[in-house]
């Protein structure tokens, strides 16, 4: 399991990592709001933990950023901010746990734990297309060569509804009712980055919509 810790404070950053390490996680290390952008950009990630007071930018508009570039990759939030307000924000912003400084590394360790035993149990009831697994419930992606990652919501409620129904041709309208902002041209886009991406031989058929194949 790969993790990216986004802590300024250096002591404490090198302390969990080591810590984390010594559990059998492989731990990146961010000191900086850019750094996240350079880190992710490079690799993949089973789950973000991130400070929200850093410099450059706060750990919010980091996940914020992500969120919006269709990052889905599981994030816990570790600070010293601990007003409701502040917790109430980074749930809303997608996160999955909030953890309040300071505190035990051990309970960090606990709640991740909890967290890729649900993934691992919810992968369960994903689907495998051709030596591909898709958990529809969180949109990870495994593939052949042992890469994976997180696909943004639309194009996961696309795969989900083609993959449900796959072999038969899945309707225009339909499809068009997965996307936040429905337009011809942003499912011919989101089909093709689809099909890109994985591999997939979702094919169009003229004036009714789009199918995948049998695999």
């Amino acid at each position: 399991m790969k993790i990216l810790l986004m802590e300024d404070d250096a002591i404490l950053a090198e302390s969990l990592q080591e810590y984390l390490e010594s559990e059998g996680y492989e731990v990146d290390v961010a000191l900086r709001g850019e750094e996240v952008y350079d880190e992710t950009f490079e690799n993949s990630y089973d789950l973000y933990i991130f400070d929200v007071n850093v410099p450059d930018i706060n750990g919010f508009e980091v996940l914020r950023a992500l969120k919006e570039a269709e990052d889905e990759t599981p994030t816990i939030y570790i600070s010293a901010m601990t007003d409701i307000d502040s917790i109430s924000k980074g749930f809303d912003l997608g996160a999955i746990d909030y953890l309040k400084k300071p505190f035990d590394p051990e309970e960090l360790l606990l709640r991740i734990k909890h967290r890729f035993s649900a993934a691992q149990e919810s992968r369960k009831e994903g689907y495998d297309l051709d030596g591909i697994h898709f958990d529809p419930k969180t949109g990870r992606i495994d593939m052949k060569d042992g890469e994976h990652f997180f696909l943004g919501e639309v194009q996961s409620r696309l795969l989900d509804l083609l993959v449900r129904h796959r072999g038969s041709v899945v309707g225009t309208a339909d499809l068009l009712d997965q996307l936040d902002r429905p337009s011809h041209n942003a499912l011919r886009v989101a089909i093709a980055k689809l099909k890109k991406r994985l591999g997939l031989p979702i094919e169009n058929v003229r004036g009714q919509g789009y199918i995948l194949e049998n695999l």
